[in-house]
């Protein structure tokens, strides 16, 4: 693909006058937007810039197609493919929206509301509370993580049972193309069937397209009640039946299902002792459910729950009775990742499989991976509803990362070509909801279908023939 240029100094004074003194910040000054989340690279950039609003997205990208500059969307910072980072050189400017945080309409006789790019996703959750409706996007780091990243990267998370991954939570999207101009796709109509779906083209293509400046989300009715128990599974497989019976018996209520393990608890105990186990360690393989519905629903779960035990589906049940409960329930899932970091996880990987193959994805990756090192701990947990896993691997009891990783080279590698391999294997996907970014891109050659890449490439030309628009993610320069 073209290769952007280094930007001058003149060029770099002109976004500076176009946004003024609050809408620019010198790398130097700027580490955040250099980070990256898992520490496996640093980045480098021109100049950051913050526009406050579409036009001034517009104009930004206008003068960069002119001068050939890489432009890279940024968001909240929270991507786990680099997608947001450039480690080679400092070409690029980086873009951020969180100067465009506004909501600008919500309109519940629709179950819709409007908001822009750099909206943090827990505020537009507390949005929709405010005004009886449910946004049901929910992630780990809702806290900071922008609602154009979401977007763009077509995030996942905890309700991807019930409601979908990002995607399916749109209505319509604005969004700056690469040569400047305004697409304006705000609509909330649930039925437009006039040509291709531009929204959809967008959504997942990590800022390679364009810029998505603001969006129309959809709503939903907020439920009555709620209720969330931890459940002790004799396997994976059992997950699975586990899961079934509990939507055959419950339909859409089940909101969320996800899977962990003794090794991960573990972990969690070591780094983040405060948080109680609820079964003192007695099991290997748990699930975290959650149900939304009618008043009268935590009644019927307990029920279901007492015959899934006599049907021999699961080991034991912790169902919260109260929402402090349920919040610490929780808490189990959603300090996972940061319980890996400080555990020292070396590798960590973002898998997708079918359903029905979870269990025999876990049980030959699990042996593949001991195989090459008997002593290496794994810590497997994930979205259990739609298949999407995420091994975490960490060296053996006693020995830190730097000091294993110096000994062991090329181990961090072979354990991701054997995950990658198994998913591959098994008709998977090597990333289920983290996105390509700039981590992925030789996996994607790898394990790509030749024919959906060659026409993803047709269209990144067709739309971004000088490649401007985050150069270097998905496909390598």
């Amino acid at each position: 693909m073209t290769k952007t240029l280094a930007p001058s100094e003149d060029f770099l004074q002109s976004l500076k006058q176009l946004v003024g003194p609050s809408g620019w910040q010198h790398p130097d000054d700027a580490a955040r937007y250099l980070d990256d989340p898992r520490g496996y690279v640093r980045g480098k950039a021109a100049l950051i810039v913050l526009p406050s609003n579409v036009e001034e997205v517009s104009e930004i990208v206008r003068l960069c197609a002119q001068s050939r500059i890489g432009i890279v969307p940024y968001g909240g910072g929270t991507g786990l493919v680099s997608g947001q980072i450039v480690p080679e050189n400092d070409h690029a400017i980086i873009l951020s929206l969180e100067r465009m945080n506004a909501i600008r309409s919500i309109d519940p006789d629709n179950d819709s509301m409007v908001v822009e790019a750099g909206c943090i996703l827990m505020d537009i959750q507390n949005a929709a509370q405010d005004a009886n409706r449910l946004f049901p996007l929910s992630l780990a780091s809702e806290g900071s993580c922008r609602i154009g990243g979401n977007l763009a990267t077509n995030a996942g998370g905890i309700q991807v049972i019930r409601y979908g991954n990002a995607r399916d939570l749109c209505l319509g999207i604005e969004a700056v193309l690469p040569d400047g101009t305004i697409y304006n796709g705000l609509s909330p109509l649930r039925k437009d069937n006039t040509g291709y779906d531009l929204r959809h083209l967008l959504i997942g293509s990590e800022g390679t397209l364009g810029i998505i400046t603001a969006a129309s989300l959809k709503l939903f009715p907020k439920p009555q009640s709620s209720s969330t128990a931890f459940c002790a599974l004799p396997s994976p497989s059992h997950a699975i039946s586990l899961l079934n019976f509990c939507r055959e018996a419950m339909g859409d209520t089940v909101s969320a299902f996800e899977l962990m393990c003794s090794e991960g608890m573990d972990v969690l105990a070591q780094h983040f002792p405060k948080e109680r186990h609820p079964f003192n360690g007695e099991y290997s393989w748990f699930a975290l459910i959650e149900i939304a519905g009618s008043p009268s629903i935590e009644e019927k779960f307990e029920t279901v729950l007492m015959e899934a035990f006599e049907n021999e589906l699961l080991l034991d049940s912790v169902v919260a009775s109260s929402s402090a409960q349920s919040q610490a329930l929780w808490r189990l899932r959603e300090l996972m990742a940061d319980a890996n970091k400080l555990g020292g996880v070396f590798c960590s990987s973002d898998t997708s499989v079918p359903k029905n193959r979870v269990g025999e994805f876990i049980k030959m990756t699990d042996a593949a991976i001991l195989e090459l090192n008997p002593d290496l701990i794994i810590n497997k947990y994930g979205h259990m509803g739609d298949g999407n896993l995420h091994f975490n691997v960490f060296p053996p009891k006693g020995i830190g990362k730097d000091e294993f990783m110096e000994a062991n080279p090329t181990t961090q590698e072979d354990v991701r070509r054997i995950i990658n391999d198994m998913t591959h294997k098994l008709h998977g996907s090597i990333s289920g909801e983290h996105g390509i970014g700039r981590l992925k891109t030789a996996d994607l050659q790898r394990y790509g279908d030749p024919v959906k890449i060659a026409v993803m490439k047709s269209i990144k030309m067709g739309l971004d023939p000088d490649n401007i628009m985050n150069p270097g993610a998905i496909f390598s320069n």
